[in-house]
């Protein structure tokens, strides 16, 4: 077990121990890895950096004390409204992460709910098989109850099969733009639509698409409607440190109107302190997460994420192609960064097995199994050096005298 050294190191050995710490790690840089890094050229990247140790030491949790830091954040969460058809009354935060914009939602679902019943039982979240994790972990938390209901064939939720699930403790349906898995957006018209019907809170998952989503379909990309465009959405996570290319720890939850944004907030005075009020699950904030957040949506702007959600979805495109070629299947209908591809006679788990072996970090899908890729600009170099590999790692597995057992995480 480490123990704290009795003397401090110099930073010139601490520095070299660090480099060295990374032999084992993917080698992200040059596109090796499926999941966890979100890259839109050195240039962005420099941004980030910069901005973010400008802000090293300040603190969100001061708004009053840093309002340089309220500032950005204010200026980031209308950036998002604009994007994804906030109206006048729509409000929103910053948050760290997915799983923490996604813990408030829920917890502004049951708190409102709660609201309107006292008498409420325990509180159960509808949503189809391909959601976020998250959702139970905030589950979890609280002391709700969640529902997975299957998909459709296309990997979409199913809205007629949400609407036979509600149930008098149901509060919330989730749909995802897209959901992790496929790359499928849901079709959240239709569920926000069942959710009107029965004056449920409706939560747009787009963690992963509520950055890329709006420049594609300005690309002219035919996506279904996600946003507050869509009546009856009445709140929707997004994560700035993906597809928003932010530094990480940073994320987005946004409300359709204030009624619903305060169900957010957290309010306590019963200290001698005096009133202790939040927005956000955590209380200390990284000062450097928002202002690199707002130092690189200001810098590259409109037509900066119009051209790299361009090169992105041309890289999926090329992907697409190669993995059809090589005959295998790419599962669902994937429009924006995220693909997963497999086969009906293969094993895919020994195809991946022999990817890992030549340096990739493989990811896999479960239902069915496939190989999982979610794609920045590391990859628009190295997608044919990917299928070639990928097709020897075809003849490869053919040859195993053994299937894989090869397990599936996301950690």
């Amino acid at each position: 077990m480490s123990k704290l050294p009795l003397q401090g190191k110099p930073w010139a050995e601490l520095e070299t121990e660090l480099k060295a710490a990374k032999a084992d790690d993917v080698d992200w840089v040059n596109g090796r890895a499926a999941v966890y890094i979100h890259y839109a050229g050195e240039d962005v990247l420099e941004v980030a950096k910069k901005a973010y140790l400008m802000y090293f030491s300040e603190n969100g949790l001061g708004p009053n004390a840093f309002k340089s830091l309220a500032r950005f954040e204010n200026d980031v969460v209308n950036f998002g409204l604009g994007l994804l058809n906030g109206g006048p009354d729509a409000l929103g935060a910053m948050t760290t992460g997915g799983t923490e914009s996604i813990f408030l939602a829920v917890k502004a679902a049951r708190d409102r709910a709660r609201a309107r019943n006292p008498n409420l039982g325990t509180p159960e979240i509808l949503m189809a098989q391909t959601a976020h994790p998250a959702f139970d972990k905030a589950a979890h938390f609280m002391g709700l109850t969640t529902r997975r209901l299957p998909v459709r064939p296309d990997f979409t939720a199913d809205p007629g099969a949400m609407r036979d699930a509600i149930g008098p403790q149901t509060i919330m349906l989730v749909g995802s733009a897209p959901a992790f898995p496929h790359g499928v957006v849901d079709p959240i018209a239709e569920i926000a639509a069942v959710a009107q019907e029965r004056d449920l809170w409706m939560h747009v998952d787009a963690c992963v698409g509520g950055y890329i989503a709006p420049f594609a379909r300005k690309l002219g990309v035919d996506l279904p409607p996600f946003d507050f465009a869509v009546p009856g959405v009445v709140s929707i996570s997004a994560d700035l440190h993906k597809y928003g290319y932010t530094a990480k720890g940073a994320s987005t939850l946004f409300f359709r109107d204030g009624e619903a944004f305060r169900f957010m907030l957290y309010d306590f005075d019963n200290w001698p302190r005096g009133r202790y009020i939040t927005k956000t699950l955590v209380g200390t904030r990284p000062g450097g997460a928002i202002a690199a957040a707002w130092a690189v949506m200001n810098y590259l702007g409109e037509d900066g994420y119009l051209k790299v959600t361009e090169r992105i979805l041309n890289v999926r495109r090329r992907l697409e192609a190669g993995v059809t070629a090589l005959g295998l299947k790419v599962w669902g209908r994937p429009q924006l960064g995220i693909m997963a591809y497999g086969s009906e006679d293969r094993d895919i788990r020994a195809i991946g097995e022999r990817l890992a072996a030549r340096g990739w970090l493989v990811g896999y899908l479960t239902q069915p199994w496939g190989i999982h890729l979610m794609l920045n600009l590391t990859h628009e170099p190295i997608v044919e050096a990917y299928l070639a590999d990928l097709a020897a790692a075809i003849e490869e597995a053919a040859a195993m005298d053994r299937p894989s057992t090869a397990a599936a995480s996301y950690s």
